[in-house]
């Protein structure tokens, strides 16, 4: 038997055959969550593991946001569980955050802070070694240099967008939970997200995205996920999948 091991000192064991493609970064096993009478995710399951992009799509409503709070920690499933290499969520969610890395619809940063303020409390959250120098180099990435001593509620949507990305990666975790992150970005930004997920898909990491461009998704992933009445209606490789196979399978979640 062999140990591989992973930031966040999160441990994973198997077979001396063990590689990337055969570690699960993600494990989620009979998902529940309901918002008053609404069940919004109904015993799903979805395993991702290393080196794998996967892009989940669905109607609005369809639980994607859900799902991605669900997995970076931020809420807890009414059932089932979620382990983060071989680690279940429940046992110890503040020990599986050093391996997440996640943008959501909120940017989750302090507003009345500069950007360099918020990556620096971050950074010393994470414990990471050299801060200043790594600040500055994940503002340099997302261009946001000029502006480390601006003061995020004077940002811009997009700017937001990049501190937030900026944030996400401070502590180079090896799972990225991207909710729409390219929505409010401009080209040029656009394509730094683009080329970040494709360094962290090049690294061996896990990346897991939801995004309503279709073509998009398909094109940046390995794996195409659809959710639809709580559960995934499909679960392919994307080199099999078409944008029309995606949209044909929307369901309006009241009718689920």
């Amino acid at each position: 038997m062999t140990t591989v091991t992973t930031p966040a000192n999160l441990q994973t064991t198997g077979s001396s055959n063990d590689s990337p493609a055969n570690i699960r970064a993600i494990e989620a096993t009979g998902i529940e969550k309901s918002f008053g009478n609404v069940a919004v995710l109904r015993g799903l399951d979805m395993t991702v593991r290393d080196g794998e992009a996967v892009a989940i799509f669905g109607a609005n409503g369809a639980g994607k946001s859900t799902l991605l709070r669900l997995l970076s920690t931020l809420a807890r499933p009414d059932h089932g569980s979620i382990s983060i290499y071989g680690r279940d969520m429940a046992q110890g969610s503040e020990t599986a955050r050093l391996s997440l890395g996640a943008v959501l619809h909120s940017p989750m940063l302090y507003g009345d802070m500069t950007i360099q303020e918020n990556l620096t409390f971050f950074g010393r959250m994470f414990r990471i070694p050299e801060l200043d120098a790594r600040v500055h180099e994940v503002a340099g990435r997302m261009g946001l240099t000029r502006r480390l001593e601006q003061r995020v509620r004077e940002l811009s949507h997009g700017y937001q967008k990049r501190a937030a990305l900026a944030r996400a990666l401070l502590h180079r975790p090896r799972i990225l939970l991207l909710d729409e992150a390219e929505t409010g970005l401009d080209e040029p930004a656009r394509r730094v997200l683009d080329g970040v997920v494709a360094e962290h898909r090049g690294a061996g990491h896990a990346v897991v995205m939801t995004t309503h461009s279709v073509e998009r998704g398909i094109a940046e992933s390995d794996r195409v996920l659809v959710l639809a009445g709580g559960r995934f209606a499909l679960d392919e490789p994307s080199s099999g999948v078409t944008p029309a196979d995606v949209t044909g399978l929307y369901a309006d979640p009241g009718d689920a």
